[in-house]
């Protein structure tokens, strides 16, 4: 059994706060228009009968409280697919334009340094089997690595000259516009 350590509860809570912020910002800035699609529909809703499963086994004392939070955490890393349709668009479009690596830049960091934590607290206990204890933490570092990796790619080896395009064209239609007339640049 893997010890929780502090850094894990506060990114927990961290990411738990951060949730809960994006989640009030959907119902605040909710336009008529966007409609959440039919299979985020069904993921959403297997998710939640699951959870509210899970929970009525753990209340009544079928499962274990910590056989909840194994269910949970599962639910956690199976959405890694929640890249899946970025990809896909940057792909299909062959454009990362208007799209901020930036968050992938910090998510990659963050992958990467939560695997070397598990490193080397397994080579300070001498605890190598210990690195897959935590299938959920392990498993989220490596595939937000591995997703993070394809979107690095794409954003600045694969899709670079699009984005530089699109910049150029951008520039361009300034300098019509600017060349067109002696006053001042209207953007």
């Amino acid at each position: 059994m893997n010890p929780v350590l502090l850094n894990d509860v506060v990114f927990g809570l961290h990411a738990m706060f951060a949730t809960a912020i994006t989640i009030i910002q959907c119902f605040l800035f909710e336009r008529a228009e966007q409609r959440v699609s039919k299979i985020a529909s069904g993921i959403l809703t297997a998710i939640a009968i699951i959870v509210l499963v899970t929970l009525i086994l753990a209340i009544t004392g079928v499962v274990q409280w910590l056989d909840f939070l194994y269910y949970c955490s599962y639910i956690k890393l199976a959405m890694i697919i929640k890249y899946v349709p970025q990809a896909l668009m940057n792909y299909r479009r062959k454009s990362t334009t208007g799209w901020s690596i930036g968050n992938i830049l910090l998510d990659f960091t963050g992958g990467l340094l939560s695997m070397l934590q598990m490193i080397l607290n397994a080579y300070n206990y001498n605890d190598w089997v210990s690195i897959f204890g935590s299938v959920t933490k392990f498993g989220m570092g490596l595939f937000s690595v591995l997703f993070d990796v394809l979107f690095i790619l794409q954003h600045y080896v694969f899709y670079r000259h699009s984005q530089q395009l699109s910049i150029s064209t951008t520039t361009n239609a300034t300098e019509v516009v600017t060349d067109k007339a002696d006053e001042q640049p209207h953007y």
